[in-house]
C-alpha cells in the first residue's frame, strides 16, 4: 500500500487502491470469477438482457417496429462509441494504472493499450443507455450492469476510476445524441420488416395481411366465389 500514501492527494490513485485492495483481500477463485465478469460475463449478461427486451417489446400492440428498432440501436450505439473512443485514447495517451502505480494486484495480463477511457465500460454503458430509452424494466437491469463493469475494471487493476466514467459518459452521449437520427432510419425498416414474411422479429404472432400491413381495408370480394358454404352448398343442390 506504498502507493496509496504516495498518491494520497489523488482521489483518483487513492479510490484505486481502495477498490483493488479488495482483489488483494479477496480468495484466488473469486478473482477468478471477477476477471471472467469483468472481461466477458458481463457483457454476456447484457446481451441476455438485449434478448429479453426484444423478446418483450415484441408483443406491445403499438409501437413494436419502433421499440425493436431503439433495441437495434443500442448495439449500434455500442459499436460507434467504440469507434469514437479511438482517437480520444490516441490523444490522451493514458498509460494504465499498473504502469505507474506499484503494489497494485493485475488480474489481467497483457494490457498494453491506453487507459482513457474503458472500453467496457463505454460499451457497456451504451448498450443499457439504448435498452433503457425502449425497456425501463430491462433498462435499469442493464444500466447495474454496466455499473458493475465499471467497479470489476477497477478492481482488478486495469482502470483508474475516472477511465471508467469517463467511458460512461461516452457511452451515454454516443447513444442520447444519436438516437433521434438512428430512430428515423431504422424504424421504416423495422416497421416494414413487420409487415413481411419476418414479422416475427418485430412483432409476436402472425404476420398481417398484405393490405393490413399498409393500414388499408381489405374490400370484400361479392359474387358466388366470397359466398358462405352453405349458401353455394345450397345453390349447388338445388340446381
Amino acid at each position: 500500500m506504498a502507493g496509496l500514501a504516495l498518491d494520497g492527494s489523488n482521489p483518483d490513485v487513492s479510490l484505486l487502491y481502495d477498490i483493488n485492495g479488495l482483489a488483494k483481500d479477496a480468495p484466488h477463485w473469486f478473482d477468478r470469477v471477477m476477471e471472467f465478469v469483468g472481461e466477458y460475463g458481463i457483457i454476456i449478461g447484457l446481451a441476455v438482457v438485449l434478448l429479453g427486451a426484444w423478446w418483450s417489446v415484441r408483443r406491445r400492440p403499438k409501437d413494436a417496429p419502433s421499440a425493436v428498432a431503439g433495441l437495434v440501436w443500442a448495439p449500434l450505439a455500442a459499436g460507434l462509441a467504440l469507434l469514437a473512443n479511438i482517437p480520444i485514447r490516441e490523444f490522451v495517451e493514458r498509460p494504465r494504472p499498473f504502469k505507474d502505480h506499484q503494489g497494485l494486484d493485475v488480474l489481467v495480463a497483457g494490457k498494453s493499450d491506453f487507459s482513457f477511457v474503458s472500453d467496457h465500460a463505454t460499451l457497456t454503458m451504451a448498450l443499457a443507455v439504448g435498452v433503457f430509452m425502449v425497456s425501463r424494466t430491462y433498462g435499469l437491469a442493464a444500466i447495474g450492469l454496466a455499473l458493475l463493469e465499471g467497479f470489476c475494471r477497477v478492481y482488478m487493476g486495469v482502470h483508474y476510476p475516472t477511465d471508467v466514467i469517463g467511458g460512461f459518459a461516452l457511452g451515454t452521449a454516443v447513444a442520447l445524441l444519436l438516437a433521434p437520427l438512428a430512430m428515423m432510419l431504422l424504424t421504416p425498416l423495422t416497421t416494414a420488416i413487420a409487415g413481411s414474411r419476418a414479422a416475427w422479429l418485430v412483432r409476436a404472432g402472425k404476420a398481417p395481411a398484405a393490405g393490413e400491413a399498409a393500414g388499408e381495408d381489405v374490400p370484400e370480394l361479392s359474387g358466388s366465389s366470397r359466398a358462405p358454404r352453405s349458401e353455394r352448398r345450397h345453390k349447388d343442390l338445388a340446381a
